[in-house]
């Protein structure tokens, strides 16, 4: 049964936004979704890991970015710091005790800034990490390189472009904005520091977020305990009966590793 959604304001004056939370009471570790791109809480794979905490009686929390599915705001003045802001707003507020964070695209990249910020705090909550096909420093190497210089042109002068997406006939709007700001969270050539295990689940027929990808941020972690799953004939979206099985399965031995180290 699904929870009641809650609403979380964040924001003051033209920033306001009302975030949109689902919450599952339960034991500990708990579950939190980032959700990707242009996703929703409502999404397979949220819904695949609400059932996961629900089967173990775990807690588990979801919610829509701004600008996302149920909550308030225009997805046009989205950026990766309001994003991440409302992440870890949600994070604060709407969770307590040890989280195992599973963050899909978009999602798994604010994961790890999500992880990073939180251990930089002193007061990180993050057991582990579980992340399908993790879109890190996206905006510029997944959208502003893959940009012909007709698109890139536009984007300077406008302010937006559409791009095409097989998952919307409409296309994504990306503002100029999103990714001048995405500039200021790239993490680059360094090494991330997340304090956690971490589990990767990979398509190798992903064509937004290429597998190599992945292999690279696997040389960046800085933790030892780093797993990559490859899925060989597997899309971005990694939401077939199969695939959920393995975030099941990824989820489980993350559980597992905190519950060893606690």
């Amino acid at each position: 049964m699904e929870a009641p959604t809650e609403r979380i304001q964040l924001g003051s004056g033209p920033g306001t936004r009302e975030i949109a939370v689902i919450r599952r009471q339960g034991g500990s570790p708990g579950l939190f979704w980032l959700g990707g791109f242009h996703s929703d809480m409502l999404g397979t794979k949220a819904r695949a890991m609400d059932a996961f905490a629900a089967e173990r009686g775990l807690a588990a929390t979801r919610f829509d970015y701004s600008g996302h599915g149920q909550s308030g705001g225009a997805f046009t003045d989205g950026t990766i710091t309001r994003w991440l802001e409302e992440s870890r707003a949600v994070f604060e507020a709407a969770t307590n005790g040890p989280q195992v964070v599973v963050g899909s695209s978009m999602g798994g990249w604010l994961a790890l800034l999500l992880a990073d910020a939180l251990r930089q705090s002193g007061i990180s909550r993050v057991a582990g990490l579980v992340l399908i096909a993790p879109a890190t420093d996206m905006t510029r190497a997944l959208m502003w390189e893959e940009m012909k210089p007709a698109a890139r042109k536009k984007l300077m002068a406008e302010g937006q472009v559409t791009r095409p997406s097989d998952y919307d006939g409409d296309g994504y709007v990306i503002t100029r904005a999103l990714i001048e700001d995405g500039d200021r969270h790239l993490f680059g050539d360094r090494l991330i520091e997340v304090g956690c295990p971490v589990h990767i689940l990979q398509g190798q027929r992903d064509p937004d977020v290429p597998w190599r990808h992945a292999a690279k941020l696997v040389e960046r972690l800085a933790s030892d305990d780093v797993v990559l799953t490859l899925v060989k004939d597997g899309d971005h979206r990694l939401s077939r009966p199969e695939d959920l099985e393995k975030l099941s399965a990824a989820m489980a031995g993350i559980i597992e590793e905190a519950a060893l180290a606690s």
